[in-house]
Order: structure tokens, then C-alpha cells, then sequence
């Protein structure tokens, strides 16, 4: 059953003055096509609003880039550009907003999965970010846009003239963009140690950046210790300062058990 629309204003945190313009960025072609073949009302669908929101996407994490990293050249800007706006980072985003459930998909979507689909849950994100902006105006969006598409990134408020850094859910993804903006070599990752038994194993993994950078971590699989280990070297990469090895292996230790 779809969720209603009232539900989801409440975690973009805007109310539209124009409820139609959400409902119209939530509505798939595939039900329109539907309307124009059956004897339903004639619906519009979010093509037009996905076309529009891709440029207001684009224009806001431009500015906000360009406010926040004065001295980075063009090359480095556009590749956080393309990680923010990319195909995979706002399918993230729209998961986590559930958009999926709130979906108007014509009978055949719905039957081959379409609340679950990447494109279809990406050209909603898009659309609805049209529908703010339509609704109220480039602030709103703006506050939409750095809030839920720029989280884990380094942004800037212009009001209150700080720097915001929410949690990076990612971490090797982090540590690879970070070193390329640094001119830094690819993270490496490499299993060191294997220890216990076949069902209970605990892996330390190193990821090294360049000869310099370095970060080793413990756990009980592969893909949690690349993250971990991914995490103490892009905060120390942050933090522009090698720790001693004996602070690594404090952080690394509350990583394990906090």
C-alpha cells in the first residue's frame, strides 16, 4: 500500500503551499500512460520535474562547493560535484527517505518491483527537489539539497558562516575522493593476519595511502575492517597529521568494542 504523501513533507521538512506539485514528482510515467489508455482521469507524470531538478541539484552543490573550497582548481571540484550528484550517492539518499513507498506506478511497475528500482527512486529524488523549488523558491531547495543530498560532506552555511561535517557513512569511498583531491595515491587495501576458527574469524586489514599514510584495524569480516581502517586514515588525512602508532591502536581498539 502507498504511503501517504503528508507523511514524507514531515522528512523533507518542507510543507507545500501546492500539494500537487509532490504528488506530481512522486507520480511515474508508467501510471500516466495508464490514465491516457483507460478511462481514469488524465494524470501528469514527474518526467518534466526530474528534468528541472537535475539543474537545480547541479547548481546548488556547484555553489556550495565553490563557497566552501576557495583555493581547490576546477578538476577537483568537479569530482566531488560527481560524487554528490552521481546515480549511486542519490540512491542512497532516496532509500533513506523511503521514497519508494510513496511512489504512484502504474499497475505493471508495481508488479515487477518498481518501488525497489534505482532509476525510478533517483528520478523521484530529482523531482521532488523541482517540487521545493517550485513550491518556495531556491532556499528551500538549497536547505534540502546541502541537509540530505550533501550529508557526509564538508559544506558550508552561509549564515552561520561554519563548517558542517556530518557522518560519513562510507569511509573507503571517503578516503579515495579525499587522496585524490590531496594528489595522493589510490588507497590500498591488504588482508595481514587471519586468526580463530573457520566460523568465528577475526581479519586485520591495512589500508595504506602513499608511504605515509597508513591505518591497520580489526574485525570479524573483511569488508568491516577495510572500513575501520579506512576511517583512521581519512580523519588523519582530515586532521592534515600523522598520529603516533600508539594513538592509532587507541582508536582502533574503541572502534572494535564501541
Amino acid at each position: 500500500m502507498r504511503a501517504e504523501p503528508a507523511l514524507l513533507e514531515l522528512k523533507l521538512k518542507h510543507r507545500f503551499g501546492n500539494p500537487e506539485l509532490l504528488q506530481r514528482a512522486l507520480t511515474h510515467s508508467s501510471l500516466a500512460s495508464e490514465t491516457r489508455n483507460g478511462s481514469l482521469t488524465e494524470v501528469n507524470d514527474n518526467e518534466q520535474l526530474e528534468f528541472l531538478g537535475d539543474s537545480v541539484l547541479g547548481l546548488v552543490v556547484s555553489d556550495v562547493l565553490f563557497r566552501r573550497f576557495p583555493s581547490y582548481k576546477e578538476g577537483e571540484l568537479s569530482t566531488l560535484k560527481a560524487r554528490l550528484v552521481s546515480a549511486a550517492h542519490l540512491h542512497g539518499v532516496a532509500r533513506r527517505l523511503e521514497l519508494g513507498e510513496y511512489l504512484e506506478l502504474g499497475r505493471g511497475e508495481e508488479m515487477s518491483g518498481g518501488r525497489n528500482k534505482k532509476t525510478l527512486l533517483v528520478d523521484a529524488l530529482e523531482a521532488i527537489i523541482a517540487a521545493i523549488y517550485l513550491d518556495g523558491g531556491l532556499e528551500p531547495a538549497r536547505e534540502f539539497i546541502v541537509e540530505q543530498v550533501m550529508d557526509g560532506q564538508m559544506v558550508f552555511d552561509r549564515e552561520a558562516g561554519t563548517d558542517i561535517q556530518p557522518a560519513v557513512t562510507n569511509f573507503k569511498e571517503a578516503l579515495r575522493d579525499l587522496a585524490k583531491l590531496r594528489k595522493l595515491p589510490e588507497p590500498r587495501y591488504a588482508t595481514l593476519h587471519e586468526q580463530g576458527p573457520e566460523h568465528s574469524k577475526t581479519f586485520t586489514i591495512e589500508v595504506s595511502v602513499g608511504k605515509e599514510w597508513r591505518g591497520q584495524a580489526d574485525a570479524r569480516t573483511k569488508k568491516i575492517g577495510a572500513q575501520r581502517a579506512a576511517r583512521g586514515v581519512y580523519e588523519r588525512l582530515l586532521g592534515d597529521a600523522p598520529e603516533a602508532p600508539e594513538e592509532q591502536e587507541s582508536k582502533m581498539a574503541t572502534d572494535e568494542h564501541g
